[in-house]
């Protein structure tokens, strides 16, 4: 007998394709489609195995209470300025959705702005983008229902609140960029038939760039560029904060490059646009952001020549490479993560120094250190501040803070009066949680790179002061090192939870794959060295297990996306090395994640399996392709649970569906196999953007409770 009953599942043998010379069988692919019949019984069986596992958990209840608990503190998004009035995102704890509120001054009392938990009673629609006129009058926004990527855009009077007739749909990743005759925006939309729901997985292509004028209808909006011969390429646009300029980014996928083109709105009409762009970039050998302009001279952040990133000047009327004038050189050791011009003359930069938040103010001009700035270790974001104000304020958040906003005067005469101090602006603090009882340790650990060299690789551990390192404790290891996205220390309830209810260890591992250290640590681990990422993050669980965190019986591992694929990938490689893994909206289909939705773009951190030698690096990792029986391995796989949802429509949920029943096959029905390996499918759920709070507590609770059953962890009040 088998520790568990799995359905039975159709398995279509006659389903084998050869790419490259090799069969490949893929019994499984009538799942892809999510409409079917067969997929939907197939969720529905699945779905009762892990409910029934999960609810059965004594841990399940508990966690939901106090995560519910933990979860209601008042969250603050650092307020910015618009024409003339401040605008900060809040939730009293546990509103599903977030809240706008407007403030006349910074003294004044709030009033609701928007508030998205009125589009829907079980908020299931999100607020997913603002775009405001240059003056503040005007306010065009986005809409996203179900976590869908699929959007449309509305737009409403500031100063009435009333809201406009017209309505954009058929809009997935695009901008909001009005001109500033607050006629009308730029976006970006696909010619498709109609409007996406988030269910569908046909590839999207073709993105075009339109010009929409408020008070008409779709139908006749503007096509302002477009590029029929290259289908992958997506765009977005900006226009100058002088308003003379609209810029044109292209990409060619995820990777850093884009090319850059621009035209003269005081001389183009819109309608004559898509003829007159002048490329100003016409390669995809780096990336380009632009910053703001005097005239002519256009100010970027770019990693060109400088894989740390640097900031220059392009002057449009003299482009040459040779002329370009270099303003802020690159750090000799830290990546620039953001610039941001500000109080008229100064650029505010962010770095990351061994992934912690380092801010300096710069002369915009020269680029001369003005003033380094003395903040506290953690993480910097939700910078809000323009070349033409005079303020600015971000937020510093780490694993034991929920954030505390800081205030910054940043004008000529506040920087050389000794004014450009940061000051507290807004703290918030969790009931019955005190931050003193808990330690955060920065660890480097050595890990092996596929062409023998070896990379120090940093990891926080969180974890209650007094702790044994006896390896008794449960852990849960976190990673996701792709898409040059730095996982810096950020706090969350769901995590918080864990520590001091279950008395686990917390580990972050900022692998290779992300911009931890700049364009080389995101090039170490991505196309044929995507291998270093999970070398990384096994040498991780190793350290834990070394320094006596823990042990492989309590050791928990856990990503999401492309950290869904990085868990996938470590328990097929080794699976005696973790107790368990849960593997969030993961993708873990290498040789066809490029056929569905957005998924052509990830062709540059993957590699595109159509090509023979990119399919030969994907083929040795591929989740999918790589499950064995525990007999071939002489060992079984950590408890499992694969999560997704059927809004997906980024990850389609075919990547967990095919995995779940391919390892129910290979492993379901082995004596060795005595854990669980199971799925749980949410409905009128996305990618993970837009979630309302009341899901969010729902799917941790499962999630912990399958960990804490999976990792012995116990419960304590």
């Amino acid at each position: 007998m088998t520790a568990f009953e799995y359905p039975e599942v159709r398995r279509d043998g006659a389903v084998v394709e050869t790419l490259h010379g090799r069969e490949i069988a893929d019994p499984y692919r009538y799942l892809e489609d999510p409409d079917a019949g067969e997929t939907k019984k197939f969720v529905d069986k699945q779905n009762k195995i892990s409910r029934a596992f999960i609810d059965a958990s004594p841990v399940k209840e508990k966690f939901n209470s106090r995560l519910t608990e933990v979860w209601n503190y008042p969250k603050f998004g650092t307020p910015y300025k618009r024409g003339d009035r401040y605008y900060y995102s809040y939730n009293e704890g546990l509103q599903n959705q977030n809240v706008v509120y407007v403030k006349e001054s910074l003294e004044a009392p709030e009033k609701v702005f928007l508030d998205p938990n009125t589009w829907h009673a079980e908020g299931l629609i999100s607020l997913s983008g603002m775009s405001f006129t240059e003056d503040g009058t005007l306010l065009a926004f986005s809409k996203s229902e179900k976590g869908s990527d699929a959007q449309s855009i509305h737009f409403m009077d500031t100063k009435t609140g009333k809201q406009y007739d017209d309505v954009l749909t058929k809009i997935k990743y695009s901008g909001l960029t009005w001109t500033h005759d607050n006629k009308g925006i730029f976006y970006c939309r696909y010619d498709i038939e109609k409007a996406p729901d988030g269910t569908e997985t046909t590839a999207v292509k073709n993105q075009k760039l339109y010009y929409h004028r408020l008070g008409t209808s779709q139908d006749s909006d503007v096509l302002c560029a477009e590029f029929p011969a290259e289908p992958d390429w997506m765009m977005g646009s900006e226009v100058s904060e002088d308003g003379k300029y609209v810029l044109l980014s292209v990409f060619e996928g995820c990777e850093p490059a884009n090319r850059v083109f621009y035209c003269d709105l005081s001389t183009t009409p819109i309608e004559k646009l898509k003829e007159s762009w002048t490329p100003l970039i016409d390669n995809f050998e780096a990336q380009y952001g632009f910053l703001t302009n005097d005239g002519t001279k256009f100010w970027f952040q770019t990693n060109k020549k400088a894989p740390r990133e640097r900031v220059i000047v392009i002057d449009i009327e003299n482009p040459d490479e040779s002329k370009w004038e270099e303003v802020v050189p690159e750090h000799p050791t830290d990546p620039l993560q953001s610039a941001y011009p500000v109080g008229g003359s100064s650029l505010l930069l962010s770095y990351l120094r061994d992934v912690k938040g380092v801010l300096a103010l710069h002369d915009l001009h020269t680029g001369k250190l003005k003033k380094p700035l003395d903040i506290e270790v953690g993480s910097v974001s939700g910078i809000s501040g323009r070349r033409t104000q005079d303020e600015v304020f971000f937020k510093i958040t780490n694993f034991l803070s929920p954030g505390r906003i800081f205030r910054m005067e940043v004008g000529e005469k506040d920087i050389e009066a000794g004014k450009a101090v940061p000051s507290l602006f807004k703290e918030v603090k969790v009931a019955g949680f005190d931050p003193t009882q808990f330690v955060t340790e920065q660890v480097f650990f050595e890990s092996k790179s596929i062409d023998g060299s070896v990379a120090k690789v940093p990891m926080f551990v969180v974890h209650k002061k007094g702790l044994k390192k006896d390896g008794s404790s449960p852990c849960l290891l976190y990673g996701y090192g792709g898409f040059q996205i730095s996982i810096e220390p950020t706090f969350s309830p769901t995590w918080l939870v864990w520590m001091q209810n279950l008395n686990g260890v917390l580990a972050v591992a900022n692998i290779r794959g992300g911009l931890e250290y700049g364009k080389d640590w995101w090039m170490g681990g991505s196309k044929g060295n995507k291998q270093n990422c999970f070398n990384d993050f096994c040498a991780a669980g190793e350290e834990l297990q070394r320094q006596g965190f823990t042990s492989k019986n309590g050791l928990a591992i856990n990503g999401g996306s492309n950290g869904g694929l990085l868990v996938g990938a470590c328990m097929t490689q080794r699976p005696e090395l973790f107790s368990c893994v849960v593997a969030n909206v993961g993708v873990l289909d290498m040789l066809r994640f490029h056929k569905f939705t957005i998924g052509h773009a990830w062709c540059s951190d993957f590699g595109n399996p159509d090509r023979k030698d990119e399919f030969d690096w994907l083929i040795k990792y591929s989740p999918l392709h790589n499950i064995r029986s525990p007999e071939e391995m002489k060992v079984q796989y950590p408890s499992t649970l694969l999560v997704t949802a059927d809004h997906d429509d980024r990850v389609v949920p075919l990547h967990s569906l095919k995995f779940i029943a391919e390892l129910q096959h290979k492993a379901g029905g082995s004596k060795l196999q005595e854990k669980p390996l199971m799925i749980s499918v949410d409905v009128d759920a996305g990618h993970g953007a837009g979630k309302p709070t009341s899901k969010i507590i729902s799917e941790k609770a499962d999630m912990f409770a399958f960990i804490a059953k999976s990792t012995g962890a116990q419960w304590t009040e």
